[in-house]
C-alpha cells in the first residue's frame, strides 16, 4: 500500500475538534500547549469548547485545522502506521498543514506561517465585500464564461462537477440570478466570510510573501503536491512560490488528487474534522480507498 494524507481546509472546522485527542493522549495535548505557547492565545479552549462564533473567523480557524491535523498526523505517526506514507497534499490551509508533515517546517514555524496566512486573510476579507458560490453538475467551460461575464473567478476545482467561483459580493450574486435563469440548477451562495482564492485577497498574498521571506523552506521527505498546478512541488524556492500564488490562485483539488493516484498512492487518509476530502476522493473515483480520522476512536479503529 502507498498511502497519502490529506488535509482538512477552512470551513471543516467544528466546536468540540481535537477533545477526545487531548483527553486520551499526552502527545496532543503537548501540541495543544504548545500551540497556545506559539500563538499567545487559548486554541485547545476555542476548539474544545467553543462557541462557534469564536472558532469560525479566519484567523482563528485556519490555526484551529491545522494543529487538529497535526495532531492525528502524530498520533497515526506515533501507532506506527504510516511507514508506506509517500505523499501528503491539503485543500487550501491545509496545504501548510501537508509541508509541515513532510518537514519543510517544523511544527512552530508551520503554525506561525498559518496563523499568519490567516491573519492576513481575515483583514482582506474586512477591507472588501466579497461572496463564494458553489455551482454543481455544469461544465467547466460554461462557468468559465460566466466567470467572464460577470467579472469573477473559479476558486475551486473540487471533483468532477463541483467547482466554486468568487468575487465581489455584488457581482457573485449577479453571476448566482443569471445561472439560475439560464437552467442551471444547483448554484450555492457560500455563507463565507470573503472572496477567498481571487483577486480580492491581493493585499493578503502581497503580505504573505513579504512574510515567508523570513521564513526557512526544507526539501520535503515525502512527496506535496500543490493546489496551484495539482502537481508535485519540492524545491523549497518553488514551494514558497506556491504557497504566495495559492492565496489568489484557484485550488486545483481534483487534479491533486488525481496526481497522488497516478504517483502511485493505493489510499488516501483524511487528516480532520467530518469526511468533506474523502466524500471529493469517492466523487472523484469511486474505487481508490480512503479513511478518515478525525477524533480518537477512529484511531482505535482497526
Amino acid at each position: 500500500m502507498s498511502l497519502a494524507l490529506i488535509f482538512s481546509g477552512q470551513g471543516a472546522q467544528k466546536v468540540g475538534m481535537g477533545k477526545s485527542l487531548a483527553d486520551n493522549s499526552p502527545t496532543a495535548v503537548r501540541l495543544y500547549a504548545r500551540a497556545n505557547e506559539v500563538l499567545g492565545w487559548d486554541l485547545a479552549k476555542t476548539c474544545f469548547e467553543g462557541p462557534d462564533e469564536l472558532l469560525v473567523p479566519t484567523r482563528v480557524c485556519q490555526p484551529a485545522l491545522f494543529v487538529h491535523g497535526y495532531t492525528l498526523y502524530s498520533l497515526l505517526q506515533e501507532q506506527g502506521r504510516l511507514g508506506n506514507l509517500t505523499s501528503v497534499l491539503g485543500l487550501s490551509l491545509g496545504e501548510v498543514t501537508a509541508l509541515t508533515v513532510a518537514g519543510v517546517f517544523d511544527f512552530d514555524t508551520g503554525l506561525r506561517v498559518v496563523a499568519e496566512r490567516g491573519r492576513l486573510m481575515q483583514v482582506a476579507c474586512e477591507a472588501t465585500r466579497g461572496g463564494m458560490a458553489s455551482i454543481i453538475g455544469e461544465e467547466l467551460s460554461k462557468i468559465s464564461e460566466l466567470c467572464q461575464e460577470f467579472d469573477i473567478e473559479i476558486a475551486n476545482l473540487n471533483c468532477p462537477g463541483q467547482v466554486v467561483v468568487s468575487g465581489d459580493k455584488i457581482k457573485v450574486d449577479a453571476c448566482v440570478a443569471a445561472a439560475k435563469e439560464r437552467g442551471m440548477r444547483k448554484v450555492i451562495p457560500l455563507n463565507v466570510a470573503g472572496a477567498y482564492h481571487s483577486r480580492l485577497m491581493e493585499p493578503a498574498r502581497a503580505e504573505f510573501a513579504h512574510f515567508l521571506q523570513g521564513v526557512h523552506f526544507n526539501a520535503p521527505r515525502v512527496t506535496v503536491l500543490t493546489n496551484t498546478t495539482g502537481k508535485a512541488v519540492s524545491a523549497p524556492a518553488e514551494i514558497r512560490e506556491a504557497l504566495i500564488k495559492q492565496v489568489v490562485s484557484p485550488v486545483r483539488w481534483e487534479d491533486c488528487m488525481r496526481e497522488a493516484a497516478v504517483l502511485g498512492t493505493s489510499e488516501f487518509w483524511e487528516c480532520g474534522p467530518g469526511a468533506v476530502l474523502v466524500g471529493l476522493a469517492r466523487r472523484i473515483n469511486r474505487d481508490w480507498a480512503s479513511k478518515t480520522f478525525n477524533e480518537f476512536p477512529d484511531l482505535s479503529a482497526a
